[in-house]
């Protein structure tokens, strides 16, 4: 059978246009791949953020909702005896809204140490209590102290700032916020913000931080049982097993004025040192979870955080807002609450 070249070549071109037609439909599709990919990206990344925004408006109406209470007081007692409202010794408060639900945290800032008049030793007790080794310890609270004390050339840390790279001056003058801390010599990031741990269980557990216990307007050595870190209470000297007995108690109910006097002879020699409630120095943080179209809680979380001073003297029934930020979720205060 004859086959007439032009057939052939009439053949060959067929071949090699299918053959186009087919990198063309491949290419044509990775580029339809790619492009479905980008949009999907920035739809997740679009509803993300949408989210984010929502738990933080939550979050804000959280801490507003939080303050009115905090200002109302007890009120008129539910019908099985609790406060309509708040009342000293209440950390926490829960807040259902529509769209989605926020834990709001009361923490008085009589529950941390001032960090302007805590003493070198209770500094050094404290960061040890917080998990850390006994030189760092020694090393940041000397480092703390001369921050905020008068310059003394024979004993100053200065040297140890001007050769750092920027270099700056120590102040040397009380703290005017606890964030001021970062820049002390021989602080880190997990020292003053806390950090997260691994048990050998497999869960993460977060670990609280300078700055849970530490504060500009905090006491000088009297503090609300209700709310003041486990590493508190081990600096002031309670024993072990009196702290475990504190976190057991508030874990179900706040401790009450009977039971904070049966604690006495178990907090040892400290138990001057702590009282029921705070002063008129309060943090209010609320951590928001928007509602899914399911039902259920996001596990996106914003926080919003107010720091106020209720009933100024200049007005018995106003507050003055002292600090005020929001961001992504911290750490609850106490962390074996249930969410």
């Amino acid at each position: 059978m004859k086959v007439s070249i032009s057939a052939l070549h009439s053949g060959g071109r067929r071949g090699g246009a299918l053959l186009a037609v087919l990198w063309l439909s491949a290419a044509l599709a990775a580029i339809a791949f790619s492009a479905a990919q980008t949009v999907r990206a920035e739809r997740d990344r679009t509803a993300n953020l949408v989210d984010g925004t929502r738990a933080a408006l939550l979050a804000s109406s959280g801490v507003e909702r939080g303050l009115l209470y905090l200002q109302w007081g007890p009120g008129i007692p539910l019908p099985d005896g609790r406060p309509r409202f708040w009342a000293p010794g209440m950390p926490i408060l829960r807040f259902s809204f529509p769209s989605g639900e926020a834990l709001v945290e009361i923490i008085p800032e009589s529950s941390k140490m001032n960090v302007n008049a805590a003493p070198p030793d209770f500094l050094a007790r404290l960061i040890v209590a917080l998990g850390y080794p006994p030189p760092l310890a020694a090393k940041v609270a000397a480092a703390i102290v001369d921050w905020r004390s008068r310059y003394d050339p024979q004993a100053s840390l200065d040297p140890l700032y001007l050769r750092l790279d920027p270099t700056f001056r120590v102040p040397h003058a009380s703290f005017q916020q606890i964030e001021e801390l970062s820049s002390v010599y021989g602080m880190t990031s997990e020292l003053l913000y806390g950090r997260v741990e691994r048990t050998p269980d497999g869960n993460w557990v977060p670990r609280a931080g300078l700055r849970d216990c530490l504060s500009v307007y905090g006491a000088g050595g009297s503090f609300d049982i209700n709310s003041v870190q486990p590493a508190v209470m081990a600096a002031a000297g309670v024993p072990p097993d009196a702290i475990a007995t504190v976190v057991a108690l508030r874990r179900h109910a706040p401790i009450t004025q009977e039971q904070l006097r049966a604690l006495a002879a178990n907090l040892g020699p400290a138990a001057a040192s702590f009282v029921i409630g705070g002063d008129k120095f309060y943090t209010i943080r609320a951590t928001a979870r928007i509602r899914k179209p399911n039902g259920g809680l996001s596990d996106l979380r914003r926080t919003a955080t107010l720091t106020v001073l209720l009933s100024p003297t200049y007005d018995l029934g106003s507050y003055r807002i002292l600090d005020a930020r929001s961001g992504p979720a911290v750490r609850p205060m106490e962390e074996t609450w249930p969410w």
